[in-house]
């Protein structure tokens, strides 16, 4: 082994296309994965795929090399749609490889809301551009424009572009009540709208443009991971949660979040400890050190009467946090606004 060829990366990519036939596409990316040694998740469907892999950079530029060249994704992918940053295959637990109804789980048949009536893609500068306008029109209070963050509330707590709205929900399945429940709140507004890679975003505008209630539906291409790319230390702001075994990757030195139990600023996550929850906690080492390492006090509690269980039995974990939050929150007010970190 040379050395350094530990430090490897992880690739986040999507490529929405006509798939004939999900099973077999599935059946060669697994294969790819495993020759190249490459760890992940990757999801296929008949309206494309959706992926992100980590390992050596030879594996991952050879996967790219192979991807460009897979007759499916040829004419339609390229070099520029795949997001890279420092990892490897430590950052997943495994490789999985599967066939499903959408490249990412909105919750809503592709054949009713297609990725192909999405808003308008914006390149990062163009994005920039917006942002700054849209942010010194909001000082004065009178935009006509939303700038919204389609991630869950977990990624948009650590880090999210100032003057956001970030609606408080679990997961991208619940968007599209989140949008049916607050229609008043788009109606002839400008949105912009950005998520991690820009995936989300492709559906996302496809639903909002479905309602016909905003004047113009902007997303931002390629996602925070490009935004971070040309302007690092621009209008977003803390670090960019990812779905990997690293929770968040830094472009700025920002802590825009705080400890659950103390305060003091802090944005590194840890898994609840409580043994079945999945919820995500920010906890700070002297937190930790005198033990609050749960999500909430009833997994606090239940942590220190550990209850044992059919083993292999796994539970969905209903906790404090998970009920507190409704389904879909709703915005009373004029978009609920994120500090503008001023």
């Amino acid at each position: 082994h040379a050395v350094g060829s530990q430090v490897g990366e992880v690739l986040l990519y999507y490529c929405y296309c006509e798939v004939k036939d999900p099973e077999k596409l599935c059946a060669w990316q697994k294969a790819l994965c495993q020759h190249l040694h490459l760890t992940g998740k990757v999801r296929v469907a008949s309206e494309g795929i959706n992926g992100t892999v980590g390992g050596s950079k030879v594996a991952t530029s050879l996967y790219i090399k192979a991807m460009l060249s897979q007759p499916l994704f040829k004419s339609i992918l390229c070099q520029e749609d795949f997001k890279s940053s420092a990892g490897g295959a430590h950052c997943f637990p495994d490789l999985r490889v599967g066939v499903f109804k959408e490249i990412v789980p909105m919750g809503i048949d592709p054949k009713i809301v297609s990725y192909k009536e999405t808003g308008i893609h914006l390149s990062p500068q163009e994005f920039h551009r917006e942002v700054e306008q849209y942010l010194s029109q909001a000082t004065q209070g009178q935009s006509d424009t939303i700038l919204l963050d389609c991630r869950n509330f977990y990624e948009s707590k650590i880090g999210h572009f100032q003057g956001c709205l970030a609606p408080d929900i679990r997961k991208f399945s619940y968007f599209p009540s989140y949008v049916d429940e607050n229609l008043e709140l788009f109606k002839d507004k400008r949105v912009l709208m950005y998520c991690t890679g820009g995936i989300r975003c492709e559906r996302g505008s496809a639903y909002l443009r479905s309602k016909a209630v905003c004047r113009e539906v902007y997303q931002l291409k390629g996602g925070i991971h490009k935004y971070l790319e040309e302007f690092p230390d621009g209008f977003y702001r803390g670090k960019l949660f990812v779905f990997d075994d690293r929770y968040a990757i830094c472009s700025n030195e920002d802590i825009i979040s705080a400890c659950r139990y103390c305060g003091v600023l802090w944005d590194q996550y840890k898994l609840c400890s409580s043994q079945h929850c999945r919820q995500l906690v920010l906890t700070c080492p002297s937190c930790c050190n005198k033990g609050l390492t749960a999500c909430c006090p009833v997994c606090q509690e239940k942590e220190l009467k550990v209850t044992s269980r059919a083993s292999g039995q796994t539970l969905k974990e209903e906790c404090e946090c998970t009920r507190r939050r409704p389904r879909v929150p709703t915005e009373h007010v004029s978009p609920r606004m994120l500090d503008t970190g001023e």
